[in-house]
């Protein structure tokens, strides 16, 4: 049998058909002195290519089989910019495994990207965390979110900005790469209810009991707090001048969360009136020591006694 195959080789090796073939593969198109590519080059040049666009078909088809379909579109653009700079890097990688001299070439697109890069490095941090919101996921529209400070509800995902409105209806335009150089909170990402809470200070000598009751009372007449249950009273502190409480509450809209704990001030105060729980300011008290024979003399004018007495009132 191996005797057989080997005569079938020498046959093939000895036809003419197999001679104009590999003469026909061999030759050489010659562009510059240094740079001469043959006809079966230029095959394995294709070759290679078809097997990126298979791979690079499959890795799309991973990254993006959860994605919803309007950040499918906006990755396959990303992803579109990205397959021809692998197509490029497989093609001189390729030229030079099968022998042509590209050198200067990539020496030349080395110092190219290195300009682009510098030139463009925000806006392709921007890019590339844009591509990073939009695969696992962290931001979603309608979220609302906490960044340097700024609170928005999230309107729109690009590839390089985030478009938020914050409570006063302000457009804030958001760039990617802070994500990823900033603690980002998601107020809403475990679901739009959340637990906010206001602080108040009574006089001391107070009835703390009664002070629980109308702090109870004055959260649950608001509409947007979602349980009477859910809410809680803490007795936080002995502070210089009041008592200090915090009550707590769950809301559903977390994005309106300064308005509601407003009305709950205001609830507040008006409960406290009605039942004669004072809200303390802080005060201070002046010891005068006085020596033996020494005579201590108050020098005061009537505007500031005037503005003493306007204070207390």
């Amino acid at each position: 049998m191996t005797q057989e195959i080997d005569k079938i080789e020498k046959a093939v090796s000895k036809s003419s058909i197999w001679n104009d073939l590999k003469a026909f593969l061999n030759n050489h198109i010659d562009f510059t002195d240094k740079i001469s590519i043959s006809v079966k080059d230029v095959l394995i040049i294709i070759t290679v290519i078809f097997i990126t666009t298979i791979i690079l078909r499959v890795i799309l088809r991973l990254i993006t089989q959860k994605l919803p379909d309007d950040d499918k579109g906006k990755f396959n653009v990303v992803f579109g910019y990205f397959r021809w700079l692998v197509y490029l890097l497989i093609l001189l990688m390729t030229l030079n495994a099968v022998g042509v001299d590209i050198t200067a070439v990539f020496a030349a697109s080395a110092a190219l990207m290195i300009g682009i890069g510098l030139a463009l490095q925000t806006l392709f941090q921007d890019i590339i965390s844009g591509v990073f919101i939009l695969v696992d996921q962290t931001v979603h529209v309608g979220d609302v979110i906490e960044i340097e400070g700024k609170i928005g509800r999230v309107e729109e995902i690009k590839l390089r900005t985030t478009r938020a409105v914050t409570i006063d209806n302000k457009v804030l335009i958001i760039p990617n790469h802070l994500y990823l150089e900033n603690s980002l909170y998601n107020w809403t990402q475990n679901g739009a209810d959340t637990r906010e809470s206001v602080e108040v200070g009574v006089a001391y000598g107070s009835n703390v009991q009664l002070v629980k009751k109308l702090l109870i009372e004055a959260v649950s007449n608001i509409p947007q707090v979602l349980s009477r249950e859910d809410i809680a009273v803490r007795f936080t502190n002995f502070g210089d001048s009041s008592l200090d409480f915090k009550v707590i509450f769950t809301i559903h809209d977390s994005f309106n969360s300064n308005a509601i704990r407003s009305e709950v001030r205001f609830e507040i105060d008006r409960l406290f009136r009605e039942n004669n729980i004072s809200i303390p300011f802080p005060q201070r008290d002046i010891n005068i020591i006085q020596k033996p024979n020494q005579s201590v003399n108050l020098n005061l004018k009537q505007s500031d006694f005037n503005n003493s007495s306007g204070n207390n009132n």
